[in-house]
């Protein structure tokens, strides 16, 4: 929203009120504002307000998306310039050299612009430059952008080279805008990995600006992908993003991030970042970055439309609904029909080219995850159509080989091949036999629901002649009736089966697998009615439930223990006897004996060639150890968990062991490997139809192990993503407090102090209905600091009024102390920053104090007093008391130093001075009492005070105070920093006291 007009601006309010609106966000309403402050400053009659004024208005329109109107304002100054150029003073006249740079490469990105007239500016510029007496470093870096937009690579590639062979000076672009087109031409020329080196500076933060690292994050991303760089991409991806975002002028690194999701399985991502920016399908200001725009809606949209999706409704130009496929076709006929106007204007058909091969590119990367959860916006998962099937496949003979091997191999996979040989099956008649294990596998197949399959499988097996497999296989769907909920009836059912298969053992009717079947699932039902009696008391300690459960697991053992080497089925039925009584062990709360047992079962499952019978227990295993504190037995088995389950789990499954294992991992402080799994976990939960619940929890464990990592972007990122999805009735509050403060952090280390204030205080509201209340003083405190870095001290002093008082609640005598001490500082920062308002406003001489230095030295006397009143528990208190008062003498003495006001006269000078000394020498006492734990902090308020001296006129006194600062470091360290710069501080005192003392 615009700001009201100002009336009657002089010059120096117009120059703040420009300066103001370049800090607003891009856009039309910052250009708007630039047009006012113009006509603002033609009332003034001063033509370097207008020359000022000008250069304003064609800097905001170059950062937007109206760079087309720059021209109007970059003319008149040229004309004025070359009228009256005693009208430009030095910061103007540099200003107009430099902007011919913009005006040269914009009017490249105007079709209608004549490629003679951009020759023409650019011999003018390179005219100009001359005269002025810079380096041709910039007018080669243009020559080299104008030869490499219309295609003339061996003109590009000699620009090129003697841009790079000219001294670099006042009008050369910046480090980082240099690094970045270099890049970008290496990259194009097909060597990624040197495009990436150039790029490094930039990318670490040794070189920014206002729009760097922003473009070469977002330029690096296919490079990466191409070189296999895949997690630094990704984390590009979530840094570049995130700084490309409010940028309005930056439509063609946006676009790079939806190519860069197309391209890597990411389409619903992609889809939600063309539905966050409407406008860009349609701004006209900048052709060129509308036809890099569409060229990949072309590309996103085709891609849809391959997939089978091109009916399916997606963002678009707006004014009417679009799908996939219609905005494929438009994207594609408006991006060629900008790269041909370009091509008109420039002889070639180098911009179709490029457009067409970007359009039609293919994805280099089937799956990456990216961390955050992309919302439906298809109503079909975005995932590559399988090839159908064959038209004929494998006869029935074989399919029933196949599925009979399977099923004696105990495989997941059994099921899906009876389910083949049912599907192949046609007029065919089986056997019995066949017919039976065909419909007992349709029968697991169907869970719960498949109570009757398993009856009817029962019959099958009774008609032909396999009794004992007929009660195991009664036995199997009372086992199913328990999982329903109904295990009182399952109990009930399996009896007879029980008895039966007993006496049928007893006679030779049945074999040990028959009988071990039977016996396995009336012991699942006893041990699932365990696990509903802790579910509904909270425990099953000694209950019948958890007794008969035992008995049954113990006679399964005894029966299939002997035999489990001369047949697989036994073997497994002994493996999960011994698992049985490992759970009903942690039932028991006997952790120890639990894991034993579990990791036997899990031991004889693989051992049997049987790994993914062995997933559930090693995965309960992993959290028993975890629970025991053996981390490294947890992640062994948490590992084997995954390795042994990720063939043959479902998508939900596949992110619980993810999940497992990065918060086994992140326990140990393997951040990086920890945050690997979270973001599998992510991914798995999404495809599993989970993303608002478990994949919500883990992207809120990955922003956090991000987080540790000091990856504060990427973090943040991931965090912003997952607010919306985090539920306090399914996540619970401490999750939406966590991830609050942990943006906080993240916001913080990236500048953005406001906003993570926000966070931090909208977390304080959750933790103030906290019975515990540490929580909520810290997120206030931490919530002050932010508000007083981000200049908003009233907000601040608030805040850290509301921490101080749950401090003092608490008991915590620390946090008193330190938002006393923060309080005092705003209100002198206040004092000041107000002080020039009021220096008319009084009659008093130079003797007048600062009227806020009363009250901040209340605020600091307080915190003085909390501290001498504190009793410690122990020596550690006590001496962590002793430090905290003596930092207070030196901010006391600090803050009344730095009171003192422009206009004091002397005697009032000496007074504040005398003042301050008096708390730093306190300090320096404090701190000597601590010995060479608080050398650093000893030997500044040595300096401190010597400095005070000095101002007092006390020579003598100053030289002793760096004398002592040279005692106490001798025989440090030069290597370390605060040594050298302490020695430096105390030399140079002596050098200007000691002749005076």
């Amino acid at each position: 929203m615009s700001r009201p007009m100002d009336t009657g601006m002089d010059f120096e309010t117009l120059r703040r009120a420009m300066q103001d609106n370049y800090e607003q966000p891009e856009g039309p309403a910052r250009n708007a504002r630039a047009e006012q402050l113009l006509a603002e400053a033609e009332k003034l009659n001063i033509p370097l307000a207008v020359i000022e004024a000008l250069g304003h208005q064609l800097k905001v329109y170059n950062y937007s998306s109206e760079k087309d109107r720059m021209f109007v304002p970059f003319a008149r100054l040229l004309r004025m310039w070359d009228e009256r150029p005693e009208d430009f003073d030095e910061y103007e006249t540099h200003s107009l050299h430099w902007v011919f740079k913009w005006v040269s490469s914009g009017m490249l990105g105007q079709p209608h612009i004549p490629l003679a007239s951009i020759e023409k500016w650019l011999g003018e510029m390179e005219h100009r430059y001359r005269l002025a007496g810079h380096s041709e470093r910039a007018v080669r870096s243009t020559e080299f952008t104008v030869a490499r937009s219309v295609g003339d690579m061996a003109r590009a590639e000699r620009a090129y080279t003697a841009w790079l062979a000219a001294d670099r000076d006042r009008m050369a672009d910046c480090h980082a805008c240099e690094l970045h087109d270099q890049g970008w031409w290496r990259a194009e020329r097909g060597a990624d990995a040197e495009a990436l080196e150039l790029w490094r500076p930039v990318l670490e933060g040794e070189y920014t600006c206002a729009h760097e690292p922003h473009a070469v994050l977002a330029s690096s991303l296919l490079p990466l992908l191409r070189l296999g760089r895949l997690d630094e991409a990704r984390a590009h991806h979530l840094r570049g993003f995130r700084l490309v975002r409010p940028m309005e002028s930056m439509r063609g690194a946006y676009a790079d991030h939806v190519e860069f999701c197309t391209l890597t399985g990411n389409e619903a991502r992609a889809l939600e970042l063309l539905a966050e920016r409407p406008a860009y399908f349609t701004d006209s200001g900048e052709p060129r970055s509308r036809m890099d725009f569409l060229a990949v809606v072309a590309l996103l949209a085709d891609r849809l439309t391959a997939l089978g999706l091109g009916a399916q409704n997606v963002p678009g130009p707006a004014g009417r609904t679009w799908t996939a496929g219609e905005l494929a076709a438009h994207a594609r006929v408006e991006a060629l029909s900008l790269a041909g106007r370009f091509d008109e204007r420039n002889g070639t058909a180098y911009v179709s080219g490029r457009v067409r091969r970007r359009m039609d590119q293919r994805p280099l990367v089937e799956r990456l995850p990216l961390g955050v959860r992309a919302a439906r916006t298809v109503t079909a998962p975005v995932r590559p159509v399988p090839a159908p099937a064959a038209a004929t496949g494998p006869d029935l003979p074989a399919l029933l080989t196949e599925a009979r091997r399977l099923s004696e191999a105990l495989h997941p996979e059994s099921v899906t091949a009876w389910a083949a040989v049912a599907e192949a099956l046609g007029d065919e008649e089986l056997s019995a036999r066949d017919r039976a294990e065909m419909t007992d596998h349709q029968a697991m197949g169907l869970g719960p629901e498949g109570v009757e399959l398993f009856a009817r499988a029962a019959e099958l097996y009774e008609e032909a002649g396999d009794p004992g497999e007929a009660l195991a296989t009664r036995a199997r769907g009372a086992y199913v009736l328990a999982l329903s909920g109904r295990s009182k009836e399952a109990l009930a059912a399996v009896s007879e089966p029980y008895e039966l298969v007993l006496a049928l053992f007893a006679e030779g009717g049945t074999g040990v697998r028959q009988a071990a079947s039977v016996l396995v699932g009336r012991a699942r039902i006893l041990l699932q009615r365990v696990q509903e009696a802790a579910g509904t008391n909270g425990a099953g300690d000694g209950s019948r439930a958890l007794a008969a459960a035992e008995t049954a697991a113990r006679e399964l053992l005894a029966l299939a223990e002997p035999e489990a080497g001369n047949d697989l089925l036994v073997a497994s039925r002994a493996a999960e006897a011994q698992a049985m009584l490992g759970m009903l062990a942690a039932h028991s709360q006997d952790a120890e004996r639990a894991a034993e047992l579990l990791t036997r079962a899990s031991e004889a499952f693989v051992a049997a060639g049987l790994p993914w019978f062995a997933v559930e227990y090693e995965a309960r295993l992993a959290g028993l150890a975890r629970h025991l504190g053996d981390a490294e037995a947890a992640e062994r088995a948490a590992r084997a968990a995954l390795e042994h389950g990720a063939p043959y789990m479902e998508a939900a499954g596949q992110a619980q062991l993810h999940l497992q294992l990065a918060e086994t991992l992140g326990a140990t402080g393997r951040f990086g490997p920890a945050a690997d799994h979270a973001l599998e976990a992510s991914h798995w939960a999404d495809e599993g139809g989970e993303g608002a619940t478990l994949g919500a929890w883990a992207r809120h464990q990955l922003g956090g192990f991000l987080l540790r990592q000091g990856r504060w972007a990427e973090a943040a990122v991931v965090l912003e993503s997952v607010l919306p999805e985090l539920d306090a009735r399914t996540h619970g509050d401490g999750a939406l407090v966590q991830t609050r403060w942990w943006l906080g952090d993240c916001l913080t280390e990236l500048g953005e102090h406001r906003e993570a204030a926000e966070h931090w205080l909208r977390a304080a509201e959750i933790a103030r209905r906290w019975p515990e209340q540490h929580d909520h003083a810290m997120l206030a405190h931490l919530a002050a600091e932010a508000l007083g870095h981000a200049g908003l001290d009233s907000e601040a002093e608030q805040a850290y009024e509301r921490a101080g008082d749950l401090w003092r609640s608490l008991g915590h005598v620390h946090g008193l102390i330190r938002s006393l001490r923060a309080r005092a500082w705003i209100v002198v920062r206040a004092d000041r920053s107000n002080g020039a308002d009021d220096a008319d406003s009084t009659d008093d001489g130079g003797d007048r104090e600062p009227a806020g230095l009363d009250a901040a030295r209340e605020l600091m006397s307080a915190a003085v007093r909390a501290c001498e009143a504190a009793v410690p528990e122990d020596d550690g208190a006590r001496e962590l008391l002793v430090t905290e008062l003596a930092h207070t003498h030196r901010q006391f003495g600090d803050l009344v130093a730095r009171s003192v006001p422009d206009d004091a006269d002397d005697d009032a000078i000496r007074a504040l001075f005398e003042e301050a000394l008096g708390h730093v020498a306190l300090a320096v006492s404090g701190f000597l009492s601590l010995g060479e734990d608080a050398l650093h902090s000893r030997t500044g308020a040595e300096l401190a005070a010597g400095r005070l001296e000095a101002d007092l006129e006390h020579p003598g006194r100053a030289a002793a105070h760096a004398r002592a600062v040279l005692t106490a470091y001798a025989g440090h360290d030069d290597a370390d920093e605060t040594v050298t710069a302490r020695r430096a501080e105390a030399e140079q005192l002596l050098r200007e006291t000691e002749p005076a003392a």
